[in-house]
């Protein structure tokens, strides 16, 4: 299905592309320090900071693929919004960002050389970088979906377009420019994308309809999780609150750069603290989006005559459920108004792929070239090769967008991926930020064995070699789902991780405490806050955030 674009479509897009790449080229004569152009001179407000740190969360995954999600599993998908979500953003903001934003460091790998060393932090640089190119090549693969799915574009081409795209204002601008960038997006995508959902209601015929159609394995929150039968995903609470809100959501929340760097280029530490509380709100907003979108084209796929069809997976030949999105523009949206939905659906991948791409430079620069190749290297040198690090990023994110074209429901995939990096590093960074006793080596061989439980229990159920019973007592599960296994190993991969790191620290040397001094809960001053009003204090910003939550969970119970 393709559609036919009116001139003021291809106005709309041509004029997005040459305003970002433009964007770009402006920014490039502020970004002369390793300052500007890896933490945009930590100069930002806790509102630009809070947009550019959601926006850089709201790429492909996040609109493409939670589309696709809530054809699969319904309304639990909106757990990935706030239980996955929520409280690990505050926790970030209230506990954590003092210790990050504190220590004065370019990345979460240079918090691990300061509590620990210099493997522990290389171990980390390596597996961030991994993971983030990865990352990076779903955002192509998913907007080349968009481009060849709307507009009939080759997949080669649409990849490479969009590639240079963002390789063109990352390179010159740095993380400055991905910030202003990601403000733009961030409003393109609400205003672009919001009126799909209302007018998938109003062919409904009210959001009552919507839920009324759907079945009850998918229509809830909380009441269906008890018994993993009776819900879409095949989980439990359990693996819900554990696997996700607390593991997967924690690990991703407070420790994955891409999101963390943009609190990091705020201009003071309240700020810094502020940016993931603010971003808490509109976070929570999302599934009134994403998630009715998703309902709508079930409902619409369900419907004889209706006319919507997914398209065929390109390898299986099965639905496509990462089409819907798509599909529901060309449906909804006319001549003159269709250039508005492409652009917001791209602005939302750059936006991604911005944020991969930044994070990537960042590790790359600092945390692994200057340590192993160039340790008296300039600064000038280092903004130079952060540049040269964007253009290879690019190349390496068009080779795994390849990859992801092999997964149905990409968000299956990139639990997988965060259950092996981020579900382990999140048990190391929770016991090195509050407990001081914990020791280098506890950390380094935690965090490998961590790793590798989570990446073997994946392997394991990947090539079908994992045991019947093994499997229903690792996820507690008669036959779980591939999203089911994906939060359990995830839980698999902290608590081994956790376990181990306490156990080696007790027979191994701790830091001096006066080492840890700002790195350590006890041992960090905290910022005083008796001279601000009540309502600029980052706690009680947070008080609403998290009444706001409670209130959903028990709405849509």
């Amino acid at each position: 299905m393709t559609l036919t674009m009116s001139w003021i479509d291809w106005l709309i897009i041509a004029v997005y592309f040459i305003f970002i790449i433009g964007i770009g080229i402006y920014l490039k004569r502020f970004t002369g320090t390793g300052e500007d152009f890896f933490l945009a001179g930590r100069k930002n407000s806790a509102w630009v900071a809070g947009l550019a740190f959601l926006s850089a969360n709201l790429g492909a995954l996040e609109i493409l693929g939670w589309t696709g999600g809530t054809m699969k599993y319904g309304m639990l998908v909106s757990h990935f919004y706030w239980i996955g979500a929520i409280p690990a953003m505050l926790f970030l903001g209230l506990y954590m960002m003092p210790f990050y934003y504190s220590s004065k460091i370019h990345s979460v790998p240079g918090y691990l050389r300061l509590r620990f060393d210099e493997k522990t932090r290389l171990l980390n640089a390596f597996s961030f970088a991994i993971m983030t190119v990865l990352m990076s090549g779903i955002n192509l693969y998913l907007m080349a979906l968009v481009l060849r799915t709307i507009l009939g574009w080759d997949w080669h081409f649409s990849m490479w377009v969009s590639a240079a795209a963002v390789g063109c204002y990352i390179a010159l601008g740095g993380l400055m420019s991905a910030i202003f960038t990601e403000i733009i997006q961030f409003f393109l995508i609400w205003f672009g994308l919001f009126l799909v959902a209302i007018l998938g209601i109003t062919e409904m015929g009210g959001l009552d309809q919507v839920f009324s159609g759907i079945p009850e394995r998918m229509g809830q929150l909380w009441a269906n999780t008890g018994n993993p039968s009776n819900n879409a995903m095949e989980v439990t609470w359990a693996g819900i609150v554990l696997g996700l809100g607390w593991v997967l959501s924690f690990g991703y929340w407070t420790t994955d750069f891409l999101v963390v760097q943009r609190a990091f280029s705020s201009k003071d530490l309240r700020s810094a603290r502020l940016t993931p509380i603010i971003a808490s709100f509109f976070k929570m907003a999302l599934p009134f989006i994403i998630v009715v979108a998703g309902l709508v084209a079930w409902r619409l796929s369900q419907m004889a005559g209706s006319g919507f069809t997914l398209l065929p997976h390109p390898t299986t030949g099965e639905p496509w459920n990462d089409t819907a999105l798509p599909l529901l523009i060309a449906r909804y949206y006319p001549a003159g108004l269709v250039g508005l939905g492409i652009t917001a659906l791209l602005a939302g991948f750059m936006a991604g792929q911005a944020g991969n791409v930044s994070a990537f430079n960042t590790v790359w620069t600092y945390d692994i070239y200057r340590v192993l190749f160039k340790k008296d290297a300039s600064d000038a040198h280092l903004v130079w090769m952060g540049r040269v690090t964007t253009v290879v990023g690019i190349l390496l994110s068009v080779a795994t967008a390849y990859l992801a074209m092999q997964f149905n429901t990409i968000m299956d995939y990139i639990q997988a991926i965060f259950s092996w990096v981020n579900a382990p590093l999140f048990a190391t960074m929770l016991l090195g930020m509050f407990w001081a006793r914990i020791t280098s080596a506890g950390a380094f061989w935690g965090l490998i064995a961590g790793m590798l439980t989570s990446f073997s229990i994946f392997l394991a159920f990947k090539f079908g070699i994992m045991p019947t019973e093994w499997a229903k007592a690792i996820t507690f599960t008669e036959s779980p789902s591939e999203m089911s296994r994906n939060l359990w190993q995830a839980v698999w991969a902290w608590t081994v991780c956790f376990g181990l790191t306490i156990i080696i620290s007790f027979f191994t040397k701790p830091k001096p405490r006066e080492e840890l001094i700002g790195l350590v809960k006890g041992l960090t001053p905290m910022e005083e806050q008796r001279h601000l009003p009540f309502y600029k204090r980052p706690a009680i910003v947070a008080i609403f955030s998290i009444i706001i939550f409670v209130i959903l969970n028990i709405y849509f119970w």
